[in-house]
């Protein structure tokens, strides 16, 4: 099976577009996030402004407003999605360099804005890709198209987030930010060869239509608002416990950004490709209901070895130990929770209705920043931690309690 795929992603060219835009759509995502978020914590920010600039996000918890627009206007260049996606390409590219040349301690404001620009533009950019993808892979494809992009992406990630640390260590932040920029724009030349879809859907009629008509189609299910409620709490906790991981290894334990770079960081790349494909596979075997159920708890579990580094201070191995295995059920999570997507789109819609759902599962990750810092500034990393696992819970509960709704997705339709 391994074989197959290989050659799949090698030779096909619809499926090694997905690598390939899965590189695009991650290469922008930590440079005014937790990149960022070191850049910061290294000119020694207190606490609370990085919490505040972590805000810079939400672009991606609102993406779902303005996918309708991609819908139904196309750029007159490359087709309906590959326009777009060039677009934006040279807009990232163009922002992150500006990014790069700011002063953060004299010019907070200004890298706020410029942060905010860079999210709204990657979020608009991931819109596109997802269409893309969705237009793009025939059926037998989607398995190797997903893995495929879940390869790019975070191969991307890495650069951006434990590359950038090293370099910025070395080189300094803004040669690293202007270096990043180059390789968005050099993303123009994998829009430029990825191919059109088989088949090019028409339009919707109107802008209203976009809008209106996959959204009657969801709300108008049995249980769409508790689906809606378990897509926001499912991954809470975690997402409130890595919020400021990045901030807490430097502030909070006193590890350097060279080393959050070189150890943490791809820790985190090779542990959470392992969970992903450890998974997919456990996914196939045990059905979804049970997927979630068991990497939901196991995502709630490590972020107690979060809890225990606080108290321990600066150790290593305890470090690797607490990333490792919180990446590593993140990414067993991720693989259902994708998935669980997925099958709660309606293909007709599939566009807007994974901007939407998606953008509601980001809701926590993108928001909660200043509500940890202010709890860490409180009680502490450890009891901070501590309280993550707790607000884990809610969505494991609501999962259990929509265990039949949850099931017949697995069912044939």
């Amino acid at each position: 099976m391994a074989r197959v795929r290989f050659r799949e992603l090698v030779a096909n060219p619809r499926v090694a577009a997905a690598l390939t835009l899965g590189f695009a759509s991650g290469l922008p995502f930590n440079l005014p996030d937790s990149t960022l978020q070191a850049w910061l914590a290294t000119l020694d920010l207190d606490i609370k402004t990085i919490g505040w600039l972590t805000l810079v996000g939400a672009p991606y918890a609102f993406k779902f407003l303005w996918a309708p627009v991609l819908d139904r206007y196309a750029v007159p260049l490359l087709g309906r999605r590959r326009g777009w996606m060039l677009v934006l390409q040279l807009a990232l590219a163009g922002l992150i360099a500006l990014l790069g040349l700011q002063a953060p301690g004299e010019a907070i404001y200004a890298v706020a804005a410029i942060g905010l620009l860079i999210a709204f533009a990657s979020a608009t950019q991931d819109i596109v890709i997802d269409a893309y993808r969705a237009d793009t892979l025939r059926p037998e494809e989607r398995g190797v198209g997903s893995t495929a992009t879940q390869v790019g992406y975070r191969a991307a990630t890495w650069i951006t987030g434990a590359l950038a640390l090293i370099l910025g260590d070395v080189i300094g932040w803004r040669s690293t930010y202007l270096l990043m920029a180059g390789l968005m724009a050099a993303c123009v030349a994998l829009t430029w060869l990825a191919p059109e879809p088989e088949r090019v859907a028409a339009p919707p009629r109107t802008l209203a239509a976009a809008v209106m008509d996959p959204l009657r189609e969801f709300l108008d299910r049995p249980g769409a608002w508790a689906l809606l409620a378990l897509i926001v709490l499912y991954k809470f906790g975690d997402a409130f416990a890595l919020k400021l991981v990045t901030a807490f290894l430097i502030k909070g334990v006193g590890f350097t950004a060279l080393e959050v770079g070189a150890i943490s960081k791809t820790v985190v790349i090779v542990l959470t490709l392992l969970g992903t494909f450890a998974g997919g596979l456990l996914l196939a075997r045990i059905g979804l209901f049970r997927a979630l159920l068991f990497f939901g708890v196991l995502q709630a579990l490590t972020n107690l070895l979060y809890a225990a580094l606080a108290a321990a201070g600066k150790d290593t191995t305890l470090m690797v130990l607490a990333l490792g295995f919180d990446n590593f059920a993140g990414g067993m999570g991720a693989a259902a929770f994708v998935a669980f997507l997925m099958a709660l789109c309606d293909a007709r819609f599939s566009a807007f209705q994974y901007a939407l759902l998606s953008a509601l599962a980001s809701v926590a990750r993108n928001f909660l920043g200043p509500p940890a810092a202010f709890v860490v500034d409180a009680v502490g990393w450890s009891s901070f931690f501590l309280l993550t696992f707790v607000t884990a819970l809610p969505g494991l509960v609501l999962l259990v309690w929509m265990r039949r709704r949850v099931e017949q997705l697995d069912e044939p339709a």
